[in-house]
C-alpha cells in the first residue's frame, strides 16, 4: 500500500513563518524531503526517527535535478512512507509543486498541498514595503529572474502597473534594471533589495532603479534576495523595534530538541534573535534495574530523570516505594524534571558539576548507589566514587547520537551555545563551522575544553551550568 505525500509550504526565512497546518502535517511524516532554503529548525517538528533528505535547490549550490526529486517522492511514497515535501515559500509560487503533483498523480499516489507564506509578499512586508497601497499600487506582479529558456529580457515588464517583485534575481539585477529602463520605466522610480528576508540576517537597501544594481554591489547583498520595484518600494512601514536585554543579539543554540527549545524560549523572551540547530538526539540503551537494595539513586541529567519517570509509569511503580532512598540530581534542571513528577531530590550540589554531585552523594549516602546516566558520561563520577570506596552500579541507560540528514551550518551569530562535549564534536565533525566573530558559550568545563580543541574562538563557560546560567552569561557579556 502506498503512502501519502504532503507538499508543505515552509514559508520564508525563519521557521516560525510556517503555518500551523504545515506543522501538524510534519508531525505525521516518516520521511522529510526538504529544500536548502527551508529553515532546518522546521525538522524538529518531524518525528525523531524520521528520515531527512536534503535536495538542495538553492542558487549557486548543487541541487538534485527536479526529475530526481519527483522520482524520490514517488519511491518513498510507494515504499509506504508518509512523505513531507518541505518547500521554501509556497509550493506553487515558483516552487515546481505542479511538476511534483503531476508525477504523484501519474503513479496514483495520494497527496495534500499545504499553502505557505510566499517571500514575494512577506519579505517586502518585513522590510516595511507594502506590495499594494491605496492610490499608489492597486496590484503587484511576481516575476522569476530564472526562466526555462534562459531569457533575460526584462523590458516587457516595464509597462505593467503596480509593484514588481522579482524572485531569485540578485545576479540578474543589472539586467533587470537596464531592461525596465529600456522598456520605458523611469530610472528614478524607487527600488529595493531585501537580502535573507525573514531571518536575523535580513538587510534592506533602497535606491532609484537606475542606481539599485550598483548599491547592491556596494552593500555586498547576498542571495537569497527579493527585489521590489515601484512607488511602494520607497516606503518604510517597518514596525517598532522589540525590546529586551538581548535585543539585536543573535544566538545559535545547538543540541537536543529539548535543550534547544528550552534555551531558545528563554533567550527570545529577552529579545534575542535565536537560531536553533537540533543536531543531537537521545536514544535509550537499556532498561532500568529493580530498585531493591539501593540506598541512593543518582541522576546526572534531566534525560535520565525522564526515562526513570517514564519507566516508573509504565511499570505502575508506586512512588511511595522510593521512601527511604536518597535522590540526587546534578542541577536545578534535573531536579525540576523530578519535581514535576512529585519526586523531590534530597541532594543537589551548589555547583552543578558531576564531581560536586559525586562528593555530595559520598557525604550523605551509606548504602549502595544506582547511577542512571548517559553512555558517554563523565569518568569524574567514577573516579570520586572509586576513591571514596562507594558501592555503586553505573547504568548507562541512554546514548546521544547525531541526527542523520541534518545539513551542516555556517554559524555567523554573535554566540553559539553547546550543552555537551558530544554536541561539540558532532557539530564540527559533521562539517559545521563558526565565524571568527562568534563567541562560544558552553555548559560545563569539559564541554568548554572540547570546544577549544576545535576552534580558536573565545570560549566561555556558563555559570551556573544550566540553561538559565547560559542566559545570564550571555546577558552579562552584553553589559560590558
Amino acid at each position: 500500500m502506498s503512502g501519502h505525500v504532503y507538499l508543505i509550504g515552509a514559508g520564508c526565512g525563519k521557521y516560525d513563518l510556517i503555518t500551523l497546518r504545515g506543522i501538524n502535517a510534519l508531525r505525521k511524516c516518516s520521511c522529510i524531503v526538504y529544500d536548502a532554503l527551508t529553515d532546518p529548525e522546521l525538522l524538529i517538528y518531524a518525528p525523531e526517527n524520521a528520515e531527512f533528505i536534503c535536495v538542495g535547490k538553492r542558487s549557486g549550490k548543487h541541487s538534485a535535478a527536479q526529475e530526481k526529486i519527483n522520482a524520490l517522492l514517488v519511491e518513498k511514497a510507494l515504499a509506504g512512507h508518509t512523505v513531507g515535501r518541505l518547500k521554501g515559500g509556497d509550493p506553487f509560487v515558483f516552487g515546481r509543486g505542479g511538476e511534483e503533483t503531476a508525477a504523484l498523480r501519474e503513479h496514483d499516489i495520494g497527496f495534500t498541498v499545504i499553502p505557505g507564506i510566499s517571500s514575494s509578499i512577506a519579505v517586502p512586508e518585513l522590510a516595511g514595503i507594502p506590495v499594494t497601497h491605496r492610490k499608489v499600487s492597486r496590484g503587484f506582479h511576481v516575476i522569476t529572474a530564472h526562466t526555462a529558456d534562459g531569457s533575460r529580457d526584462f523590458s516587457q515588464y516595464a509597462a505593467l502597473d503596480g509593484t514588481l517583485v522579482f524572485l531569485m534575481g540578485l545576479n540578474a539585477l543589472p539586467d533587470i534594471a537596464e531592461g525596465l529602463i529600456r522598456g520605458g520605466m523611469s530610472g528614478d522610480i524607487p527600488a529595493a533589495v531585501i537580502s535573507d528576508g525573514g531571518t536575523y540576517r535580513q538587510r534592506t537597501i533602497r535606491a532609484s532603479l537606475r542606481d539599485i544594481a550598483a548599491a547592491a554591489v556596494s552593500a555586498e547583498m547576498t542571495a537569497p534576495a527579493v527585489i521590489a520595484v515601484g512607488d511602494t518600494a520607497g516606503y518604510d512601514f517597518s514596525g517598532s523595534p522589540e525590546t529586551g536585554a538581548l535585543y539585536g543579539v543573535s544566538v545559535t543554540v545547538t543540541g537536543t530538541r529539548k535543550f534547544t527549545d528550552k534555551l531558545a524560549n528563554l533567550l527570545e523572551a529577552e529579545g534575542a534573535q535565536v537560531r536553533r540547530y537540533s543536531h543531537v538526539r537521545v536514544e535509550r540503551e537499556c532498561d532500568i534495574p529493580q530498585l531493591d537494595g539501593y540506598g541512593c539513586i543518582v541522576f546526572t541529567s534531566s534525560y535520565g530523570a525522564e526515562m526513570f519517570i517514564d519507566d516508573c509509569r509504565k511499570k505502575h511503580t508506586d512512588m511511595r516505594s522510593l521512601s527511604g532512598k536518597l535522590i540526587a540530581a546534578v542541577g536545578s534542571g534535573t531536579a525540576g524534571t523530578l519535581e514535576d513528577a512529585g519526586i523531590y531530590p534530597d541532594i543537589v550540589p551548589e555547583r552543578y558539576t558531576v564531581a560536586d554531585l559525586a562528593h555530595a552523594v559520598c557525604e550523605r549516602c551509606t548504602g549502595k548507589v544506582l547511577v542512571l546516566r548517559a553512555k558517554l558520561g563523565s569518568g569524574e563520577l567514577n573516579r570520586v566514587f572509586d576513591e571514596r570506596g562507594v558501592d555503586y552500579d553505573d547504568v548507562r541507560i541512554y546514548d546521544t547520537r547525531a541526527v542523520p540528514g541534518i545539513p551542516p551550518m555556517d554559524c555567523n551569530t554573535d554566540h553559539i551555545v553547546f550543552g555537551s562535549s558530544f554536541g561539540v564534536r558532532s557539530f564540527f565533525d559533521g562539517g559545521s563551522a563558526v565565524s571568527g566573530r562568534t563567541r562560544i558559550v558552553c555548559i560545563g568545563s569539559q564541554t568548554a575544553e572540547t570546544a577549544k580543541e576545535y576552534t580558536v574562538n573565545a570560549v566561555i563557560t556558563a555559570s551556573p551550568h544550566s540553561a538559565e546560567g547560559v542566559l545570564d552569561t550571555i546577558k552579562g557579556e552584553h553589559k560590558k
